[in-house]
């Protein structure tokens, strides 16, 4: 089982064993390195970068230069690469600008820090999409087993919270790209998934694009939805119920005995004939050879 690191707190810095160095400490540690000998965090959550604003940084690399240096750990198998922890921009700007060396604080980190501290940097500073968000929670939960409080704790986010975010990979992919591409909020999301049939969900999310439909509208839409959802089902039991009586009476009335009928909400049951003499189960068991003719 993986070796759990210290608790994430609330930022990147509650991460990183130097935090509490001197400014002038800091900037000892921070070295030159070249731009090819560091690769991308394997487990960086995000999978999209605004290209218009990766631009922006360019052009401002170019004109000033790279301002807030990025983080970085030597890879486990060859000490003269890195990998990154944080600062993806940065570094994809640098080589846009081309700058052949970057800035960077380099400290040691595991498999589990990597992926922690990509989660927690992009969250706090990127501000992620929901969805990515979800599967950077998830990757954690799956390869790290953390239960969700235990990874409340630890990210500093609340377990209702986190919840949400695990929820919304459970919407069809549809609506997922859609909270990708900023067409609906997280507030509608959230309202989309307390319907649990999915072509229902995807017809609501299509009349929220068409209609602008605000959260609270969503909100009334589908709480209306699961109210007459409810009263629907209501009826129906109900209706079952009564032909379940109405069969119990006309089996009594046909052996001309007691008969008890149970049964459950998935349909099983069973049904007791009751005799109190034996000409009484002689008379049943004759019905039953007629029935069978």
């Amino acid at each position: 089982m993986v070796k759990k690191s210290k608790a994430l707190g609330k930022g990147l810095g509650a991460l990183i064993e130097d935090a509490n160095k001197t400014e002038d400490e800091i900037v000892d540690s921070i070295k030159e390195i070249e731009i090819d000998k560091i690769t991308f965090n394997p487990y960086q959550p995000r999978t999209e970068i605004n290209e218009d604003t990766l631009k922006e940084l360019t052009e401002s690399i170019k004109e000033l230069g790279i301002i807030q240096p990025i983080t970085i750990s030597k890879k486990d198998d060859d000490n003269n690469l890195f990998v990154l922890i944080s600062g993806e921009r940065r570094l994809r700007a640098a080589r846009k600008a081309g700058l052949k060396t970057i800035p960077a604080y380099i400290r040691d980190a595991g498999k589990q820090d990597l992926m922690e501290m990509a989660l927690v940097e992009n969250i706090q500073r990127e501000n992620l999409d929901p969805i990515a968000i979800g599967l950077g929670y998830k990757r954690l939960i799956d390869e790290f087993n953390f239960k969700q409080e235990e990874l409340s704790k630890r990210l500093g986010k609340s377990r209702s919270s986190i919840a949400n975010f695990l929820r919304l990979l459970k919407l069809p992919a549809q609506i997922q790209l859609g909270l990708k591409q900023k067409k609906l909020t997280m507030g509608h999301a959230r309202a989309i998934i307390n319907i649990d049939d999915p072509e229902t969900q995807l017809m609501l999310y299509e009349q929220i694009i068409q209609y602008d439909f605000t959260v609270r509208k969503v909100e009334e839409i589908v709480k209306e939805y699961n109210t007459n959802k409810t009263g629907i089902k209501s009826r129906k039991k109900t209706e079952k119920i009564n032909n379940y009586e109405k069969l119990q009476q006309e089996l009594s009335r046909f052996f001309d005995t007691k008969i008890s009928f149970t049964h459950n909400n998935k349909g099983k049951g069973k049904i007791v004939i009751n005799f109190d003499s034996n000409e009484k189960l002689q008379r049943i068991i004759e019905l039953f050879d007629k029935l069978k003719s």
